[in-house]
């Protein structure tokens, strides 16, 4: 790394952090907005990793998980530079939403463009001023409105270092989660950039036990990687890594009434839920079509036919996996009394 790092025009020397704004664009009444951005840098060279949160407007657990990680005495022994965007879509932030304000998707619209809409704008300054000039990468996520999800990594798994990264990262469920076009982390995976994508909780919510268990992760995987020192005593949780997933969708429209919960074990037909009317006639139900874990969840009790309801993961071996997670909720549990 050589001796200067520049964000936004904004020179950080080693030992020093800043927080700068890139700026994006305005509203109509002439308010400017940027996006907000912490960068700390170690007093010795080492990688560059970009944590991001926010990238739907709505999903702000990892808003907190950022702001917690920056609050952290152990960023006085990091080597190399953390670049920390607590809310990257801005204008989602502020509206309470998914999207940008033409309802386009920001994580659809990479790597951007200089020229193009509002979201391929905003998703160019970030390529440009923050995923080039990093090495790894943390993007966190929530379950979409009316969604929750249990704590998750979604990686490319093909990528021996992202897989690494996967691993060390310390939440039991694992995904082998497919590129989308347009989302961030092809646009990273076409610079061979390993990038990790977390998911846990639901959108507009803070959840205590996702915000502790990303922050963990997070600086577990800055560990690895050299930026932090390791612990002496580390304890490793068991990984389980699924390359099956299925949404169970609502037969009909009326009223959800669950039998399973979010980390439930399910077996092959197994009723997750029933459908009913307004009168509490039943109209159908929910069976699961494998063995597995539900690792998303629809929280709103109204449904419409063709509605997902239950998204449901297969591994090899499903009760150590939900032996797993429980331990993983118990270890949360205690840590706030210790």
């Amino acid at each position: 790394m050589t001796s200067d790092f520049k964000m936004g025009g904004v020179s950080i020397k080693k030992g020093q952090r800043s927080k700068i704004e890139l700026a994006v664009s305005s509203l109509y009444d002439g308010t400017d907005l940027s996006i907000p951005v912490e960068v700390v840098r170690g007093k010795e060279d080492g990688p560059v990793l970009f944590i991001s949160a926010a990238i739907h407007g709505d999903e702000i657990n990892g808003t907190e998980i950022v702001s917690r990680i920056l609050k952290n005495k152990s960023l006085k022994k990091l080597k190399g530079v953390l670049i920390a965007i607590p809310v990257v879509n801005i204008f989602g932030f502020n509206m309470l939403s998914r999207y940008l304000p033409d309802r386009r998707d920001l994580n659809r619209s990479f790597p951007g463009s200089l020229k193009g809409s509002l979201a391929a704008r905003l998703a160019n300054i970030f390529m440009k001023e923050i995923v080039k000039k990093s090495t790894h990468g943390i993007d966190l996520h929530t379950g979409a409105i009316h969604r929750t999800n249990l704590p998750q990594i979604r990686a490319c798994l093909s990528n021996a270092e992202a897989k690494r990264l996967a691993i060390e990262f310390g939440v039991p469920v694992i995904l082998n989660s497919t590129i989308r076009d347009g989302s961030l982390r092809e646009a990273a995976r076409r610079r061979d950039i390993p990038m990790l994508l977390f998911e846990g909780g639901e959108a507009l919510r803070f959840d205590e036990k996702i915000i502790q268990i990303g922050m963990q992760g997070c600086f577990s995987v800055m560990q690895s990687i050299g930026m932090l020192p390791k612990k002496k005593h580390d304890v490793r949780r068991e990984i389980f890594i699924s390359w099956g997933t299925q949404w169970l969708r609502s037969p009909t429209s009326g009223l959800i009434h669950n039998l399973k919960e979010i980390g439930a074990h399910v077996k092959e037909g197994d009723i997750l839920g029933v459908i009913t009317d307004q009168f509490g006639t039943s109209r159908g139900e929910i069976i699961a079509p494998f063995e597995g874990i539900i690792i998303g969840q629809l929280q709103l009790p109204l449904v419409n036919g063709g509605d997902a309801l239950y998204h449901v993961a297969s591994f090899h071996n499903t009760r150590k996996v939900q032996k797993s997670i429980k331990q993983i909720e118990e270890d949360i549990y205690q840590s706030f009394y210790d």
